[in-house]
């Protein structure tokens, strides 16, 4: 006797898809539905979106108990942090349509090495361009339009601290 499955009764709802994206599992996601497929994949990059845009307002949250010019600075660097991040995602962006094709190739190995060149290279541009911007701190807050005082605030090490009065 067979046993006849509905497709109604086959899917997976839309709160068990939510908890399986968050949850995160090994998927196949060459076969099976495309709408699931890309709920499945978009769910943790909207979450990600969200919690970035959070961290700019814990950051505040913070940092607004030690003075207007340390909220200042937080914006600042806030924006100078999302150019970094615009160059970061287009990274992943690419690495995750390169890893995408090998999968979607069956070619794990050849997955493995993009991947592989993908972190090489992060790091490499993470260096390029952390390095200069470490150096230049608090001349970049001051092209940014930053008071003395901000920058002054700003001065966490002490190669900042010289490099802020050497400015002011």
């Amino acid at each position: 006797m067979e046993v006849s499955v509905s497709a109604a009764e086959s899917q997976p709802t839309l709160w068990t898809s939510l908890a399986e994206a968050i949850r995160g599992s090994h998927q196949d996601y060459t076969s099976g539905s495309l709408n699931r497929a890309i709920f499945l994949l978009a769910v943790p990059m909207v979450l990600e979106m969200v919690l970035e845009s959070l961290f700019a307002v814990v950051d505040v949250f913070w940092v607004g108990r030690l003075g207007a010019n340390a909220v200042a600075t937080v914006g600042l660097t806030e924006s100078m942090l999302s150019l970094v991040f615009a160059v970061a995602m287009g990274l992943s962006l690419s690495t995750t349509a390169m890893v995408a094709r090998r999968i979607g190739e069956k070619d794990s190995t050849g997955a493995a090495v993009a991947a592989v060149q993908a972190i090489a290279l992060g790091l490499m541009v993470s260096i390029v361009i952390g390095a200069p911007c470490l150096v230049l701190a608090p001349r970049l807050l001051r092209w940014m339009g930053s008071s003395c005082e901000i920058v002054a605030s700003a001065a966490v090490t002490p190669g900042f601290v010289w490099a802020a009065a050497a400015l002011c």
